[in-house]
């Protein structure tokens, strides 16, 4: 079915209890496991007619975030959202504690009896009112960002439709772009900071209602982390810290010469050639009529599965002034649809979605086929490895888009995903620190913002512009407002797909039969079992981040 015409019904909440509860005593009443797992397959279909429901409101919402039916329904949907929440998480109890454990443990498999103790863990009834209040604050940065309106050039702009002018071949250009860029968040930044700060408060009082020190722990079991915690990834940032950095700044280096440029200015971030970066001259259209033919070239399983997401226009890709920023794939269980959302701009960005947000649409599509639907619930390292691994796939096909222009988009890929690490574990240890320390002002945070800049990329100079060199770059970063402890899974799903890149080097059709397992497993077992599996190394091992930089050298 076409996304246009699939219907939406508000989730009546008095109803949704009703027949959860209605499960519930069943799974309790059932006299063996076998009764339970049938049960349990109703309860699927439940799920998934609330789930289908909730995300159809929540894309209409981001397509048009001035669409008064929808904001009324989004702001439904964010008090509602915890309610349900609890009537999963006693869904889950139930199964949880069932006598006929073992039996249903050999249905769905250890993994997801793992995922529902940390969900008890994560969440108790009285935390509704508080993840409410979560859920607001959320929307309101998130329509914040949405709708800025940036006069540029006597036109007014958001902020996604600002990135080409942001990384514009001619400085000037960019000099202006990034002036009246920050000037936005300039101008918001206490309310933005009142935002956080509310966060915090919120997500710290949360966490010590459940008996935590702070939202770290918390932030972990949110994040799901079944196989790994604080100290894996305390462990992966210094090897990073040791060997990487290091190397992203041999990049830098490299990238400033080739621009001949003294010195590196933030005006100069995600600029890698003299003469622009390269970006395809195709229209939106044309980008996902090429799409196809890439993808029907790639292998038979994604030709089926791009061949389904435009039958049935499961895109909604280009830039408009009131369109959520930023972009995603989200899943419409009833319809086994994944969906992609983007903000197409004319640049190269435009390529990657193409193939990253489509590496999670692809390996969704695969999971959706799967009968035990707990082996879609991946955890986030390992969905990115999907999607930025599938980036490294499709540049075999780039002359498609790019034509000539192919192997210099190559060489700027390889080491935006390069230079791209560093960042990711700034963020990172950015959220423990605010996280771990909840008493901190706007301006302390702001400090520990630009300590870390100097640890993990130091070539930056933000001289002239008085808002970054107060540290106030992070504002824009969405997920440290939305997802926290998000954003180190990109930087162990990059490593991840960096092994990719150096194994189809070697031997592409190889790669992409590990790559297809990988996508296969989904989270039918855990994060490094899978990767064993597929034939990867563990990021946060000795000696992985060492290896690794070792091999990108050599392929740079």
């Amino acid at each position: 079915m076409k996304f246009q015409d699939m219907p939406y019904q508000r989730v009546a909440l008095e109803e949704v209890k009703k027949e959860g509860k209605a499960l519930i005593e069943a799974l309790k009443q059932a006299k063996s496991g076998e009764e339970q797992f049938e049960i349990h397959k109703k309860y699927y279909e439940f799920s998934n007619r609330i789930t289908t429901q909730i995300t159809l409101a929540t894309i209409r919402h981001d397509v048009d975030m001035t669409d008064e039916f929808y904001e009324k329904e989004k702001e439904y949907i964010d008090q509602i959202r915890p309610e349900i929440q609890n009537l999963t998480q006693e869904y889950e109890k139930a199964l949880y504690d069932s006598p006929y454990r073992s039996y249903l443990v050999e249905k769905i498999g250890p993994v997801a009896f793992r995922n529902m103790e940390i969900a008890q863990k994560a969440f108790r009834e009285d935390l509704i009112p508080l993840m409410q209040e979560e859920n607001a604050l959320i929307s309101r940065y998130n329509k914040l960002i949405a709708t800025a309106e940036i006069d540029w050039e006597g036109e007014t702009l958001n902020l996604s439709l600002m990135r080409p002018y942001l990384t514009d071949k001619d400085r000037a250009v960019r000099q202006r772009a990034w002036e009246k860029y920050t000037s936005f968040f300039e101008s918001v930044a206490e309310q933005l900071d009142e935002i956080y700060d509310e966060l915090v408060k919120n997500r710290t009082k949360q966490a010590q209602q459940l008996g935590y020190e702070n939202y770290v722990e918390l932030g972990y079991y949110r994040m799901n982390r079944n196989s790994y915690g604080k100290e894996e990834i305390e462990k992966f940032r210094s090897q990073i810290k040791k060997y990487f950095v290091p190397f992203a700044e041999s990049i830098h280096e490299r990238r400033r010469k080739r621009l001949g440029l003294e010195k590196l200015s933030y005006i100069d971030e995600g600029v890698f050639f003299p003469e622009g970066n390269p970006s395809s001259a195709l229209t939106p259209e044309e980008i996902l009529r090429t799409g196809q033919k890439m993808y029907r070239e790639m292998s038979p399983e994604t030709a089926e599965f791009f061949d389904f997401m435009m039958e049935n226009e499961l895109f909604d890709v280009l830039g408009r002034k009131t369109k959520r920023a930023g972009g995603y794939m989200t899943y419409l269980p009833d319809y086994h649809a994944p969906f992609v959302f983007a903000n197409f701009n004319g640049t190269s960005g435009d390529l990657d979605v193409i193939t990253h947000e489509c590496g999670h649409a692809f390996q969704g599509y695969l999971a959706g086929k799967d009968p035990i639907q707990e082996h879609a619930d991946i955890t986030m390292e390992t969905a990115e490895i999907h999607s930025m691994s599938m980036e490294f796939f499709a540049e075999k096909y780039m002359e498609l888009f790019l034509g000539e222009k192919a192997d210099a988009y190559r060489m700027m890929h390889l080491e935006d995903a390069a230079i791209f690490i560093p960042y990711g574990c700034m963020v990172d240890e950015f959220q423990h620190i605010v996280y771990e320390h909840p008493e901190m002002t706007p301006k302390e945070r702001r400090e520990s913002w630009i300590r870390l800049e100097k640890e993990y990329r130091p070539h930056l100079d933000f001289t002239g512009n008085e808002y970054l060199e107060n540290g106030g770059f992070w504002q824009k970063q969405q997920h440290i407002y939305n997802y926290p402890f998000y954003y180190i899974d990109y930087v162990l799903a990059q490593t991840c797909a960096f092994m990719y890149k150096v194994k189809m080097e070697e031997n592409y059709q190889e790669a992409w039969e590990s790559y297809l397992k990988l996508c296969n497993l989904s989270a039918s077992k855990f994060y490094g079992e899978m990767l064993h599996e597929a034939g990867l190394d563990v990021p946060y091992e000795d000696g992985c981040i060492e290896s690794m930089t070792h091999k990108l050298e050599k392929l740079l």
